[in-house]
């Protein structure tokens, strides 16, 4: 084996954070931090200084910050991104010889001591720095070394020492290193940074053409439009409709997903195609595409995103059927298959062939449907089931979408294995669905939130906390009653920065069809004319929530739940801070929708930065009561007939 010519001297190990060995990129959103952190050390006893390096992807100038040494050779720097798209950062780590020198001629520095060389060696490392200082720093440098020369033609020893090892010298030589001896540059890692939407949002699903005032009467865009400004008093900030294309005729599912259908039966949004076009048209009963501008322009008016569904179904009636039928599974006597997700069958839907010989040509249409909503207005969308489709198309898919439109987000409708979950986050989806729809209890609850938001999956993950959607109406909503709806529409608000609900969920819908988490009488395939002032509703609690969210930053952050300790298994309670303590609050929630539970809450003061003796408010927002509080413990009471949850914020007296 021969002698290797160049070999790295300072060694960078174990770079956090990054993913997949620097695969994929971590997430952020525009304002967060970033904190870096790495294993730097060399051999000998060398002084060493690291810088963390970062730069928008494309830019040839990187922009530095000091990194900080911690126990055990474990190194610390931190940045912020202020812009959308993709970054870069990276780690340079050298050998500091002034550093060094500085350390070495300190330890000799002892009475009757010849420290002779040792200047010497010092004012070569010193010109060598002063060639690269500029203007006056330059000056000031050469007239250092100068009165250093000086004073050892004088014999003044100890005066040159000082006068090298100062605190003048040392922010001078601070400010241009010599980074030659053993230099390492760690490879670049990838950041994708989002939108602040991405991480802070409250999400209101629903279907445009519920949205009229007349019971079967098919409602319209201009129907939603007038319900918009509800919506956004409710605090709501994204509106998710479901697809808005033509739906097909052939098959088309009657009420209740039957198999029949009578005059006047609408059909399913997600059987996409008719007469009228495909993917990139709009339901004629629904209006027209001036009517789709307006109700574009009113939700910018009123500071609303809209999220569309993106599905890639086809209904037997789309114009692929006809124009690409071998973009289509076929059974051996040539027929198209329909969709299946057995029990369930969907013999409206066709689904796509991604193995198709002609790939380019579908992978290509499907951007080209992404690209065309976003010149609509759109700037979320919801994809069905991506879990279904191969993992590479939604990397390429994503990047090209990104490349014109970096600002558009992806939710990840993926129920489905946990891996797939999240490989489909570090391939481009900025938000996912998640399993807290099923997470009721304590522990569950505990522990998922936990794994979402406190280890890796932190740093490319982030779950979008939906209480209900059409096609899930959980256990718990279905039997709870209105406490449950409260509850849990607390936990998906405040756990998660991120949340949404399915409209009706301010009304409490919980009729379902017996022994199915799903609704009786969906609105999947039929119109539903609401009294959004029905008794009982919970629209001021809904709003209060969403209001509470808006005036606290703490609430507006994703990775930030402390989890305290209660004595009551049917209690739940957990906190969220800003990082300078300026807002905390806590929440305190009953897990039991049908009785009433008390528990001593146990309070981390210390990570409050509240002293055991000092006494502190705890202000209920939600009820606007206000408690005084001292020491580590207080006692908390909820019960479904008079409150399930406290969300209180902490204030020192």
């Amino acid at each position: 084996m021969m002698v290797p010519k160049n070999y790295p001297r300072v060694i960078i190990e174990a770079v956090e954070p990054q993913i997949d060995g620097g695969r994929f990129p971590i997430k952020r959103v525009v304002g967060e931090k970033v904190a870096v952190s790495a294993d730097i050390y060399k051999e000998g006893h060398d002084k060493l200084a690291a810088v963390l390096k970062v730069r928008p992807a494309g830019d040839p100038q990187w922009q530095e910050s000091p990194m900080v040494q911690g126990d055990n050779d474990r190194w610390y720097g931190e940045f912020f991104v202020n812009s959308i798209g993709h970054w870069e950062y990276a780690i340079e780590a050298y050998a500091e010889r002034y550093l060094s020198w500085v350390d070495e001629i300190s330890k000799k520095n002892v009475p009757g001591a010849n420290l002779g060389s040792e200047l010497l060696e010092g004012l070569v490392i010193l010109r060598k720095s002063a060639v690269a200082a500029q203007g006056e720093d330059r000056n000031r440098m050469l007239g250092l070394i100068a009165a250093i020369e000086s004073a050892m033609a004088a014999g003044e020893q100890q005066g040159a020492v000082d006068l090298g090892i100062g605190t003048v010298m040392r922010g001078l030589m601070a400010s241009y290193p010599d980074r030659s001896e053993g230099h390492q540059l760690s490879p670049p890692l990838t950041i994708m940074v989002n939108r602040p939407v991405t991480r802070f949002a409250a999400w209101y699903e629903f279907f445009p053409r519920s949205q009229g005032s007349m019971p079967y009467r098919h409602g319209t865009l201009q129907d939603s439009i007038r319900r918009l400004p509800e919506i956004k008093a409710m605090g709501f900030d994204v509106v998710y409709l479901p697809p808005v294309h033509p739906i097909g005729h052939s098959f088309r599912k009657g009420k209740n997903n039957s198999l029949v259908t009578v005059p006047g039966d609408v059909g399913s949004p997600w059987a996409i195609g008719n007469e009228h076009g495909g993917h990139m048209a709009l339901e004629p009963q629904l209006g027209t595409w001036d009517d789709w501008d307006r109700f574009v322009a009113t939700c910018r008016k009123l500071g609303i995103e809209i999220a569309l569904d993106y599905v890639m179904n086809c209904s037997p009636d789309h114009p692929y059927v006809a124009e690409h039928p071998d973009w289509f599974f076929h059974r051996p006597d040539g027929s198209i298959k329909y969709a299946e997700n057995p029990p369930k069958k969907y013999q409206d839907v066709y689904p796509l062939n991604f193995a198709t010989d002609d790939r380019a040509g579908l992978w290509q249409e499907m951007l080209k449907i992404f690209v065309f909503w976003v010149g609509k207005g759109v700037t979320t969308f919801r994809v069905d089931n991506p879990h279904t489709k191969p993992v590479p198309f939604w990397e390429w898919v994503i990047g090209e979408v990104h490349r014109q439109h970096p600002e558009v987000i992806f939710l990840a409708e993926a129920f489905t294995k946990p891996k797939m979950m999240r490989l489909l986050a570090k391939v481009g989806f900025a938000q996912s669905y998640t399993y807290f729809t099923w997470r009721n209890h304590k522990h569950d609850l505990t522990e998922y939130v936990s794994e979402l938001t406190c280890g890796e999956m932190k740093e490319y993950f982030t779950g979008n906390f939906f209480a209900n959607t059409p096609d899930i109406l959980p256990p718990i909503l279905q039997f709870g009653g209105r406490p449950a709806f409260i509850m849990r529409a607390v936990l998906a608000a405040t756990l998660s920065s991120v949340y949404g609900i399915y409209s009706g969920y301010e009304l409490c819908e919980n009729e379902a069809i017996p022994g199915k988490e799903e609704y009786l009488d969906s609105e999947k395939y039929e119109i539903k004319v609401r009294d959004w002032k029905a008794p009982g509703n919970i629209v001021e609690i809904i709003t209060r929530i969403n209001r509470i969210r808006r005036a606290s930053p703490a609430l507006q952050s994703y990775n930030n739940v402390v989890f305290l300790g209660t004595e009551n298994p049917n209690i739940l309670a957990y906190a969220k801070l800003t990082e300078d303590k300026s807002d905390i609050i806590v929440c305190v929630v009953n897990l039991d929708p049908f009785h009433k539970h008390g528990s001593l809450l146990h309070i981390p003061l210390a990570t409050f930065g509240i002293d055991e003796s000092e006494q502190y408010q705890a202000h209920d927002l939600l009820s606007d009561e206000r408690y005084r509080w001292s020491g580590p413990t207080a006692y908390v009471e909820l019960a479904p007939d008079t409150k399930m949850a406290h969300i209180i914020k902490i204030r020192r007296w």
